[in-house]
C-alpha cells in the first residue's frame, strides 16, 4: 500500500499582509514535500482552493517546484477543480509537471468541495454536474489521444486539434476524489479509473460499502476491479505521543473545522468530540507511530486500499510539529504498516 501526505496549504485568513503569509506558508510547504521524499513516502497532494484560507489556487505550479527538490515521491493535485477549470490546461500543465518529476505526476480530479471557483470563473453553479461530467470526458480523451476532436455543451469544441506536451510514459495517471456520494463512487467505477475516497467525519468504516458500489460498477462496466486502485483520504497527525499528538492537533483543527462549520450550519467542535474521533474507530488517525500504525493496518483489511493519504498539515498547525509529524510517518509508521501488511495473506478486492 502506498503511503503519503496531502495538504491545502492552510494561511492565516486573517493575515494583514498576505502576500508574506503565502510567502511563509509555500516555502515551508515545499520543506516538507521534500522532507517527505526523503523518509521515502509515496505520495503528495496538493488541493486546489480559491479563498483567503488557503495558498493553493496553482497546485501545479507549487508541485513543479517540489519536483526540483525531490526524486522519487509520486506529485499529485488532490484535488484539481476540474469543473470550473479547462481540461486542456490541466493536461498541459500536468504533462509539463511529469516532464520536470521524471513522470511522477499525477491528477486527481474532483468537483470540488467549495464553490468559489465557480462565479470566479464564470460559470453557473446550476451546471454543477454537467461541467464535471463533460469536463471528465474531455479530460480522458486528452490522455488518451494526441491528436483530439471532440463536442460538448459547456466548452467550445476541438477539431483534430493536438494538445502538447505528452506525459513521459504517455499517460497521466487520473484518480476521481469523492466526499461519499455514491453517484459519484458509481461514476469512477464506470470510468474504470482510480478512486480517492475522503472521509473527514463519522466512522471511516461506514464508508466500506462506498467501495463495494465502485468494484460493483466497474465489473458491470466491464473493468476488472482487481485492477482498479482505491485511496482513503483522512485527517490526523503522528507525535511522538499520543498525548501531544493530541494536544497539537486539536486546536488547528478545530478552528478549521469551526471556520467552515459557521458556513454550513455545524455545530461547534468539541475536546470531548475529538478525543472521541481519535479512538480506534473514529476518522482521526492520530497518536504516536504504533498506534497511528495500527490503526492504518486495520482499516486496510476494512477497504482494501490501495493508498493512505493522511492530511496533518490543517490550519495553523506549526510547522516544526508538522515536519517531526513527517519525519515519524515516514520513519515509524510507514516502517511498521509495510511490516503488517507483507506479514498478511494477499486479499483481491472482491
Amino acid at each position: 500500500m502506498e503511503l503519503g501526505l496531502y495538504t491545502f496549504a492552510d494561511v492565516d485568513p486573517n493575515a494583514a499582509d498576505k502576500g508574506r503569509e503565502g510567502e511563509r506558508r509555500l516555502k515551508n510547504l515545499l520543506e516538507e514535500i521534500e522532507l517527505a521524499d526523503e523518509v521515502g513516502l509515496d505520495v503528495f497532494g496538493l488541493g486546489e482552493h480559491h479563498r483567503p484560507d488557503y495558498a493553493a489556487s496553482a497546485p501545479a505550479v507549487i508541485l513543479a517546484a517540489a519536483a526540483a527538490r525531490t526524486r522519487t515521491i509520486r506529485l499529485s493535485s488532490a484535488v484539481t477543480v476540474l469543473s470550473s477549470d479547462d481540461p486542456v490546461r490541466v493536461f498541459q500543465q500536468f504533462s509539463t509537471l511529469d516532464l520536470l518529476s521524471g513522470g511522477r505526476a499525477e491528477i486527481m480530479a474532483g468537483r470540488g468541495s467549495f464553490i468559489e471557483s465557480f462565479p470566479l470563473f464564470g460559470y453557473d453553479l446550476e451546471d454543477y454536474d454537467q461541467l464535471f461530467a463533460e469536463k471528465l470526458d474531455l479530460l480522458l480523451a486528452l490522455n488518451e489521444r494526441e491528436t483530439v476532436s471532440w463536442s460538448g455543451t459547456m466548452r467550445p469544441p476541438l477539431a483534430g486539434r493536438g494538445v502538447y506536451p505528452r506525459p513521459l510514459s504517455g499517460r497521466l495517471p487520473i484518480w476521481i476524489a469523492v466526499g461519499g456520494t455514491p453517484q459519484s463512487v458509481a461514476r469512477a467505477g464506470a470510468y474504470g479509473l482510480p478512486l480517492a475516497l475522503a472521509i473527514i467525519g463519522g466512522t471511516p468504516a461506514r464508508y466500506a460499502p462506498l467501495l463495494d458500489l465502485y468494484r460493483e460498477a466497474a465489473r458491470r462496466a466491464g473493468h476488472d476491479p482487481a485492477g482498479l486502485k482505491t485511496s482513503i483520504n483522512v485527517h490526523g497527525f503522528v507525535a511522538d505521543t499520543t498525548q501531544a499528538a493530541a494536544d497539537t492537533f486539536y486546536a488547528p483543527q478545530a478552528e478549521v473545522m469551526d471556520r467552515i462549520g459557521r458556513e454550513r450550519g455545524w455545530g461547534p467542535t468539541s475536546r470531548a468530540q475529538f478525543d472521541q474521533s481519535t479512538g480506534p474507530s473514529g476518522h482521526l488517525f492520530l497518536g504516536d507511530p504504533e498506534t497511528v500504525a495500527e490503526k492504518i493496518v486495520a482499516h486496510h483489511r476494512v477497504f482494501r486500499n490501495d493508498r493512505f493519504l493522511l492530511q496533518m498539515a490543517i490550519g495553523p498547525m506549526p510547522h516544526d510539529a508538522i515536519m517531526r509529524g513527517i519525519e515519524l510517518y515516514g520513519t515509524k509508521v510507514a516502517p511498521l504498516v509495510r511490516a503488517a501488511l507483507a506479514a498478511e495473506p494477499a486479499t483481491v478486492p472482491a
